[in-house]
């Protein structure tokens, strides 16, 4: 993994969170119903006519319904409950060794220009006699992902949720991730990463614990080691 995973410093601008009571994280929850197909692929078509196209052209005679369909597909985080979502999938066990599920990887909806982010998310916690199915924390993200976001909600709201649905000792999440808004529209610079985080309980105040996930998650297939 690049270096820019040392969030001390260099071109990584790293947004600090608190565990000092600072409000609840927005809720983006949605209305929880799901999307209107029908009323989506008619905006569509307003939106081709506004940008002085021709939908009843052969090649957009289908454009609304995949948009559509793309969009309530990219969205469908909002359908999904986290509760029901780790039912039965929360384990007693006495240990208390980090647990790090790294490379995950994510799409997600810039909230601002509707434009994709993408990228990784490295997720490491330190239970408290109870772990979670692994295949559980990528649904996590999943389901936080597949809605309209910014990329430091998104990586406070994976970390808070663990933490709360574990009581977990600690959470560490890094989400890395490349905006189109940014590659193919305004500074329009292809190679900006942007890297976030969100440490809670012992990965913020045990400085060894966080150097530690850092570490581990920077030991990715054709990362440094170092």
């Amino acid at each position: 993994m690049p270096d820019r995973l040392n969030l001390s410093g260099g071109r990584v601008a790293k947004r600090k969170q608190t565990e000092k009571r600072r409000g609840p994280v927005e809720d983006v929850g949605g209305s929880g119903q799901p999307a209107d197909l029908q009323s989506l692929q008619s905006l569509v078509t307003q939106m081709l006519l506004a940008l002085g196209e021709k939908p009843n052209r052969h090649g957009l005679l289908k454009t609304p319904e995949r948009v559509a369909k793309a969009l309530a597909f990219m969205t469908q985080g909002y359908q999904r409950n986290i509760d029901h979502l780790l039912n039965g999938a929360l384990f007693p066990i006495e240990y208390d060794e980090m647990v790090i599920v790294k490379d995950i990887d994510f799409f997600s909806m810039c909230e601002h220009h509707l434009l994709p982010f993408f990228g990784k998310v490295h997720v490491g916690y330190l239970p408290n006699k109870k772990v979670v199915g692994l295949s559980k924390i990528p649904r996590i993200v999943d389901t936080f992902a597949r809605r309209l976001q910014v990329q430091e909600r998104l990586t406070v709201q994976i970390a808070e949720t663990l933490k709360d649905k574990l009581n977990a000792n600690g959470v560490g999440v890094v989400v890395e991730a490349r905006h189109l808004c940014m590659m193919m529209r305004g500074v329009e610079k292809q190679n900006t990463v942007a890297v976030t985080s969100s440490m809670l309980g012992a990965f913020r105040s045990q400085p060894q614990t966080r150097l530690e996930f850092l570490k581990l998650i920077r030991k990715s297939s054709g990362g440094d080691s170092d």
